[in-house]
């Protein structure tokens, strides 16, 4: 559906905006064009960073097979949980070192390539990962990164973000910097198809935040605005579909477009509350990102929507609501109560108490989301005693 963005959107006369992406191959069958681009990188040694799931769905020997193919040596590593740990990342670093590796692949969905670009970051900058948090942090350059998801949410694959756990806290850290945009990123729908439904929903709904939270960011612009309206667009119409029919390959050629324009949309606009809050959630009880964001958005939206819903309006079109034609308020709940139906469609539970989330942990996560750099450019500011509320109205 085509949508156009309100004429308040525009970018103001001599504002400067940029565009981060990295190159993009994007088609069903493509994962073999990854062993061309650490060849074009000049690696010898590339290190395939992945997971056991990847590796059990055979995933993991395909790329294996098509390196080796190009005469490389990669060296695997998969020693890894979901939500990267910081000590995680310092172990893969040390295998990077003993392996004399040169590039990194990472093949697998968010956590792992989080994973690999902190093992990147160390890999030229050396010390804790955890001392890179903020913007810019990581000053020497890292080795090539190639990318190859096999989920349809997290952007990753595009971003210039890196979320780490920090395990003594007990919380997410964010690290970001255009040093963290990986070189090349292979999109082949064909590893979908292996995703456990729980996480299809979840990185879908992901996918749907990006969207969303990109499009009302302050940080927005009018190359971000058009990629975040057709990814909630996309997202919206396609994600059931996929959950009921897992191998048909048009629907997750859809996804995987969707999570492409969200992550192109969220990397150069930023995020806002509902990213800030999950990645406290996240780090607390060590829960799945995507998970956290669809129980979340609809209160973060509501609450946005109070400083300003004329956003929403654009969203609402996007989702073909008919609200869309009526004030901008109305839009704007219309656009929560669409999400919240997508999220119980998919199985997500209504509020933060059923992930276990207590009464008692809200003002200790109200204080690191308002930390946290996503909030920088949410549309509307908070204070602690909101954000405790608005965790509350989550539960």
């Amino acid at each position: 559906m085509s949508v156009s963005v309100p004429s308040t959107r525009t970018t103001a006369p001599g504002r400067l905006v940029k565009f981060h992406a990295p190159e993009i191959v994007f088609g069903i069958g493509s994962m073999v064009e990854a062993a061309h681009a650490v060849l074009r990188l000049g690696g010898a040694r590339p290190m395939l960073v992945t997971d056991p799931g990847l590796i059990d769905a055979g995933w993991a020997s395909e790329l294996q097979d098509q390196l080796r193919e190009q005469g490389l040596t990669p060296v695997v590593w998969s020693a890894l949980t979901p939500n990267p740990k910081d000590h995680e990342i310092a172990a893969g670093h040390d295998a990077y070192r003993e392996g004399e590796c040169d590039v990194l692949v990472a093949l697998g969905g968010g956590s792992v390539i989080d994973a690999t670009k902190g093992i990147a970051v160390l890999a030229a900058n050396g010390g804790n990962i955890l001392d890179y948090e903020g913007v810019d942090q990581a000053t020497s350059p890292i080795p090539p990164l190639v990318m190859v998801p096999s989920t349809s949410g997290t952007g990753a694959d595009v971003s210039q973000f890196c979320i780490v756990t920090d395990t003594r806290r007990g919380t997410k850290i964010t690290i970001i910097g255009r040093a963290l945009v990986p070189d090349v990123t292979v999109i082949d729908p064909r590893l979908l198809t292996t995703m456990p439904e729980w996480l299809n929903a979840a990185t879908g709904l992901d996918a749907l935040t990006h969207g969303i939270e990109a499009f009302v960011s302050l940080a927005h612009n009018p190359l971000t605005d058009h990629h975040a309206l057709r990814a909630v667009g996309l997202v919206t119409d396609t994600l059931v579909r996929t959950i009921e029919e897992p191998m048909e390959m048009e629907s997750r050629a859809v996804m995987a477009q969707a999570s492409l324009e969200a992550g192109l949309a969220f990397t150069n606009a930023i995020l806002g509350a509902a990213h800030a809050m999950s990645h406290q959630v996240g780090g607390l009880l060590d829960l799945p990102h995507g998970v956290i964001n669809g129980i979340l958005l609809p209160h973060v939206i509501r609450f946005n929507a109070t400083d300003d819903a004329t956003p929403f309006v654009a969203i609402a079109a996007a989702l073909g609501l008919e609200e869309r034609r009526a004030t901008p308020e109305e839009a704007a709940l219309a656009v929560a109560d669409r999400v919240e139906r997508l999220a119980r469609e998919v199985g997500v539970p209504k509020g933060l108490g059923q992930l276990g989330v207590r009464e008692s942990d809200l003002a200790r996560l109200a204080e690191f989301a308002l930390r946290d750099a996503c909030m920088s450019t949410n549309p509307r500011t908070a204070t602690q005693e909101q954000m405790v509320a608005l965790f509350r109205s989550a539960l």
